[in-house]
């Protein structure tokens, strides 16, 4: 179990090593947001915190511990929606999630504390150490992405998605380019580190899976480097909220 302070290249240097692997030119890492967190130290003593009257009013309407309802609201700007058992929040990076991606699954007390994990603090800044530190162990270059459990509008079920990116695009705008009858492009615009973090995430599970890294290997790409924050639908675009 991943805990506050590892190195994670480290874990997963030695993780490849038992398996008799190593990181090719052109590989993804594909990290579960929850290590990172742990690695980083985010989490909260549910015990410590003081709920402020918003956090107790909402907490009656939701159905959930103040103390809980207080720690997500002091990682957003905005609660979009909210129903018995459920908040979707807008994270302070920008995503807009259950929660705010607080999280209380698979942290388990064993000092008896009960703590709730937050996102790390800069997930991009976070994928780019990791992928810095990969690229100097192994000498190739390799793109990090670390992925997260969305829900959906619209659809039932959750599906990876990329909260943070580096050494690859986290898009891939292909308008102006022709179709295959030649017909130009207007709209699209693939989010390539969901993909690959959805990708990532038939293995890695949702519950008592134990894989929370995945390598990909034989992807190709051309287009720009850029973060996860690029991905973030900017308010004037946003017809949903």
């Amino acid at each position: 179990m991943v805990r506050e302070g590892d190195n994670l290249p480290a874990l997963i240097a030695d993780g490849l090593a038992r398996a008799g692997l190593e990181l090719r030119e052109r590989d993804v890492v594909v990290l579960a947001q929850k290590i990172v967190s742990k690695a980083e130290g985010r989490s909260v003593d549910l015990a410590s915190v003081v709920p402020t009257p918003e956090a107790e009013k909402l907490a009656k309407e939701v159905g959930k511990d103040p103390a809980i309802v207080q720690v997500v609201l002091s990682d957003s700007v905005k609660v979009v929606r909210s129903r018995p058992n459920l908040m979707i929040m807008q994270h302070r990076l920008g995503f807009v999630m259950a929660n705010a991606g607080v999280d209380q699954s698979n942290v388990a007390p064993s000092d008896g504390i009960h703590r709730a994990l937050l996102l790390p603090l800069d997930p991009d800044g976070s994928a780019e150490a990791i992928r810095a530190e990969l690229a100097g162990r192994f000498g190739v270059k390799l793109g990090v992405v670390i992925s997260d459990s969305f829900g959906r509008p619209w659809r039932r079920g959750t599906a990876g998605v990329a909260i943070g990116c580096a050494g690859l695009p986290s898009f891939i705008d292909l308008r102006g380019q022709p179709d295959l009858f030649g017909r130009i492009l207007e709209v699209s615009i693939i989010g390539f580190a969901d993909e690959i973090a959805a990708a990532a995430s038939l293995l890695q599970g949702q519950a008592a899976e134990g894989q929370p890294v995945v390598v990909i290997r034989g992807l190709t790409w051309t287009a720009p480097e850029a973060p996860v924050s690029d991905l973030v639908r900017p308010p004037e675009e946003d017809l949903f909220q």
